[in-house]
């Protein structure tokens, strides 16, 4: 069964509207000096044919905001923008957020370089003043972007506002530098003798470049549809944990964040939350679905998921870290875990954060062998167990993460099995199966 696309929250519709309104404001003026109605309509067809393919394509609207009025070139935005391929739902939505956004940096961006070049730095005035301006248009450009992105990460996600804008502007810079680099090399050539033509010249190069990205994104894919293709086949093996890998990435992901963690490292440990079961399609069925608790054979028999993970996943290089997350994720911080008995810092710190998350969904979960317990209670027996089972520092982490935002998953994977009575819950936080 598909699960219903979450619906968007009224605090992020209205956020899109009010942006949305200010891209209309900016529209509205028209030009203060004749443009050719021909010069934004090129680049607007430019930019739309580069962002259907690679999504976006700022070198043409950065060379609209050297060249034309504001408005005109906050048009070249538009068409581009609400054609693009958006990920997630609903489309309508993010479409008209991310042309209302550029429709605003854009219009923002030429504001900024027709005040400091008096009105047109790339014609009239010598190659290397023009860099001035347009160094302090890509600049605002920049700052408009990551300023509204923020505002759309705390509403959507409810991060915290000390994090939604942390980094954002400092990761965005450079690239974003780069593309207003081949922007104003665009312009110049634009407006020499040799014309528009030999503006798009620029673009080859670039063109390749994101050419060569783009394989890149289309292998990492890959990656990832095998990641999930294993997933299914764990959750399909033992449907009363259905749903229990994506819980532990997001967990995972919560506790990364609020230990501030890079946003790279986040998206590793999301990985390892994942994937930490995935060497269950190594254990024999009846074990992880059997009522009652498990014989020390069987016990051992369990034991050995870790180690079968491991093996699935160490040729995946891009998973880095995570998959010494999917090895020791059952070590205790007393050295009574397994499979090796490690202690204390012997255990990678990606294991220990796998291993609260792991912990936390399978007290609030319903399990084959345990009723799932509230929220509240299962955050104070991983408190009771930090110091012994659990690094104090995560189980700290994870406490403040939901607190702050709350428990919501977000979980794709049909949970509409309901089980039968079961046994007394065991004693320890620790989920063998």
């Amino acid at each position: 069964m598909e699960a219903t696309p979450r619906a968007t929250p009224a605090r992020v519709r209205g956020y899109v509207v009010c942006v949305t309104l200010g891209a209309l404001f900016c529209l509205h003026t028209l030009p203060t000096t004749p443009t050719p109605w021909w010069a934004p309509a090129l680049l607007a067809a430019l930019y739309a044919g580069g962002a259907w393919l690679s999504g976006s394509f700022y070198p043409v609207l950065l060379a609209g905001a050297f060249l034309l009025p504001p408005s005109a070139a906050a048009l070249v935005a538009v068409p581009g923008a609400l054609i693009a391929p958006v990920a997630g739902r609903p489309d309508p939505l993010r479409r008209v957020w991310r042309a209302a956004q550029l429709v605003i940096a854009v219009w923002v961006a030429a504001r900024v370089h027709w005040a400091l070049g008096e009105h047109d730095a790339v014609q009239a005035s010598d190659f290397p003043y023009a860099l001035a301006p347009a160094g302090a248009a890509v600049l605002a450009f920049c700052l408009v972007l990551t300023a509204l992105d923020g505002g759309i990460l705390k509403l959507a996600d409810r991060v915290p506002a000390r994090r939604a804008w942390r980094g954002l502007f400092l990761r965005s810079l450079a690239p974003v530098a780069v593309h207003g680099l081949a922007g104003l090399m665009m312009a110049v050539l634009w407006r020499s003798p040799y014309g528009p033509v030999a503006a798009l010249l620029v673009l080859l190069p670039m063109c390749v470049s994101w050419w060569v990205f783009a394989q890149y994104h289309r292998e990492r894919a890959a990656h990832q549809a095998t990641i999930r293709a294993l997933v299914q086949a764990v959750d399909i093996k033992d449907g009363y944990t259905r749903g229990h890998s994506e819980r532990v990435g997001q967990a995972t992901m919560m506790i990364a964040r609020e230990l501030g963690m890079a946003d790279e490292r986040v998206e590793v440990l999301r990985f390892a939350g994942i994937l930490h079961d995935v060497g269950k399609l190594g254990v024999p069925t009846r074990l992880l679905r059997k009522d009652g608790p498990l014989t020390p054979e069987e016990r051992r028999v369990i034991e050995l998921h870790p180690e079968y993970g491991h093996e699935m996943v160490r040729g995946i290089s891009f998973l880095g870290e995570a998959r010494a997350a999917v090895l020791h994720h059952h070590e205790r911080l007393d050295g009574s875990g397994y499979p090796y008995g490690l202690a204390g810092g012997q255990i990678p710190e990606s294991a220990r954060v796998v291993a609260v998350a792991d912990a936390f969904d399978a007290m609030t979960s319903n399990r084959s062998y345990s009723r799932a317990r509230p929220v509240p209670v299962a955050l104070r027996e991983l408190e009771k167990c930090a110091g012994s089972h659990f690094d104090p520092r995560m189980v700290t982490a994870l406490v403040r993460a939901v607190e702050q935002q709350g428990w919501h998953p977000a979980v794709t994977a049909d949970e509409t099995c309901v089980p039968p009575p079961r046994p007394p819950v065991p004693s320890t936080p620790d989920a063998h199966r």
